[in-house]
């Protein structure tokens, strides 16, 4: 048996089309969401990670407003664009990109953006919100896994799943996210002794860890989801995820490519939750 592809690039595509059609509706109320994405420093990765989301916005229908700054800049400069962002009407979610200088604090940056604009639902209120099914900003990485999982028609009501990893960016929430739609969720980490005894059990398997090869074929339950969050480069320089991919397609029954699969994710949940504010705050100027 050869596991099926959920194709992460299709998904976003399909997305991200739903995203214009509300942003066109905006617009016609003369209502124009925007993004602010904040650069500090010269990191690669980070200004390409920064152009594609800028780019994603404006291909559907969003405004996005680009600040790069030196890495120079000090946390209090940092810290005071963040409150001029929040206070501005026609900002509708704010994103600094990680990671920050050694000098600046990032929790303390994170918690200065306000939880109506957390659009990467990173704060200690956006993580609450979460963890108690509140409406709130979902964390874009674990909200796109969910997506995923959601295509194969694949129900989570009953299912064992289980997180390879407990980051807060990604490994906590997306335990809580699969807990609230009904599965049993167990975490594993580097300190958990034997994780095949648990990956064997699972439906679904998310692995989030960074780590080549974590989850092996011998790993896996025939039929499972597996759902490949990580970003590495393989011997040749080639990406790849935390799954032994090649080996571990002929036992699941549903697998995410790395790439074209949890990554165009993130950037296109990143739209959605920026939509969700965009749409909140029109909602609240009509009410008034």
């Amino acid at each position: 048996m050869t596991a099926q592809l959920i194709d992460g690039n299709a998904l976003s595509k399909q997305i991200r089309s739903e995203v214009a059609l509300r942003a066109a509706a905006l617009s016609a109320r003369g209502i124009k969401p925007g993004l602010a994405v904040i650069l500090v420093g010269d990191d690669p990765a980070s200004a390409v990670y920064v152009r594609n989301k800028v780019m994603a916005c404006g291909e559907y229908g969003l405004k996005s407003v680009l600040e790069q700054y030196e890495a120079s800049m000090s946390e209090a400069e940092l810290l005071a664009r963040i409150d001029a962002l929040n206070k501005d009407p026609s900002i509708h979610g704010i994103l600094v990109q990680m990671p920050l200088p050694k000098h600046i604090d990032s929790h303390k940056v994170i918690e200065a953006i306000s939880t109506r604009k957390d659009v990467d639902g990173y704060s200690v209120l956006s993580a609450g919100e979460t963890l108690t099914g509140l409406p709130g900003f979902r964390p874009c990485t674990p909200f796109g896994c969910m997506k995923l999982i959601e295509s194969t028609g694949v129900s989570l009501k009953g299912k064992h799943a289980v997180v390879i990893g407990r980051s807060n960016t990604v490994g906590k929430p997306m335990a809580l996210l699969l807990l609230q739609a009904n599965a049993t969720v167990t975490i594993c980490h580097s300190g958990t002794p034997d994780m095949a005894l648990f990956t064997r059990q699972a439906d679904i398997v998310v692995a989030a860890v960074g780590k080549r090869n974590v989850l092996t074929a011998d790993m896996v339950k025939p039929g499972a989801v597996v759902i490949d969050v990580g970003m590495n480069r393989n011997d040749e320089g080639k990406l790849c995820g935390d799954v032994d991919f090649e080996n571990v397609k002929e036992v699941a029954g549903w697998i995410t490519p790395v790439p074209g699969g949890v990554g165009p994710m993130t950037i296109t949940m990143l739209l959605v939750n920026t939509m969700e504010s965009a749409e909140r705050s029109a909602a609240q100027e009509t009410e008034q």
